[in-house]
């Protein structure tokens, strides 16, 4: 025998401190991966008082302790509206049925759109009302939800400067996602050129609702 050759404990010391490294490595790395941003707290929602689709009041207390995602829409828009109400249907769906996450749909015209209409809309894109609500309310209220709570926006457009009798309004396309705590957390664009809703917007907007929910 080879006066060179290790003792056999020495052998089987240096493939346990070997694999040990392995193993350190291999979690590291997985936890690096994991690691997601601190998302920035860009505001705190003010408290609310609107209707939703069956006449209820809706105040902020209804969505605290929920992640929730919102937006704003006019039922009688041809435009963006639609493709809004379909993308927002498309996160309800990923999500399974029994998931905290809300939805809230704001309308910028609530001179027309009453619960009832709003209620109609929901329904053309298959809404689960029982996660997604659609409110109403006086301009005032609403202004106050979307505009100094939000950072939604939505201006009138003169009737000389309308393209048809249904192009009333000019508001913002995005998506907002709150926590838990009623703090606006992030924006999502939902349509527009260079929007890639489908492979990098929506597994984004999902990502960031299972971080939302993962907080304390």
């Amino acid at each position: 025998m080879s006066s060179s050759r290790l003792p056999p404990s020495l052998w089987l010391g240096a493939v346990f401190f070997a694999g040990f490294l392995v193993l350190a490595a291999l979690l590291f790395l997985l936890e690096a991966k994991q690691r997601v941003p601190v998302l920035p707290v860009l505001g705190q929602v003010s408290d609310f008082t609107l209707t939703n689709q069956d006449g209820r009041l809706t105040t902020l207390a209804d969505l605290t302790n929920h992640v929730w995602i919102a937006d704003i829409i006019f039922t009688r828009c041809a435009g963006q509206c639609p493709g809004m109400m379909g993308r927002m249907k498309a996160v309800q769906d990923v999500l399974p049925a029994d998931n905290d996450t809300k939805f809230v749909t704001l309308t910028t015209d609530p001179d027309y759109d009453s619960p009832a209409i709003m209620k109609r809309y929901g329904g053309l894109f298959a809404a689960d009302f029982s996660r997604w609500t659609l409110l109403t309310g006086t301009k005032a209220q609403i202004a106050n939800l979307a505009s100094n709570s939000l950072k939604l926006s939505a201006v009138p457009i003169k009737p000389e400067d309308q393209k048809s009798s249904v192009d009333l309004f000019i508001h913002t396309t995005i998506f907002v996602i709150v926590d838990k705590h009623a703090q606006l957390r992030g924006t999502f664009e939902t349509g527009g050129d260079g929007v890639d809703w489908t492979n990098v917007v929506e597994p984004q907007l999902i990502r960031t609702i299972h971080q939302l929910e993962r907080e304390s």
